[in-house]
């Protein structure tokens, strides 16, 4: 008989968690707390005026 894996269960049930408070970040309006960091240096990278 084989012994279930329960750390790999835990893991998939934080992932849909996760995964579900993202959409429902999104639905509201609010940005993704892992994409903020991106976009901070991608407006930090933009505004490069020419000499």
């Amino acid at each position: 008989m084989v012994k279930p894996n329960y750390q790999f269960e835990k893991r998939q049930r934080e992932v849909a968690k996760q995964k579900k408070k993202q959409e429902k970040a999104q639905r509201k309006g609010k940005p993704d707390r892992s994409v903020e960091p991106e976009r901070a240096t991608e407006s930090a990278e933009a505004p490069t005026s020419p000499p």
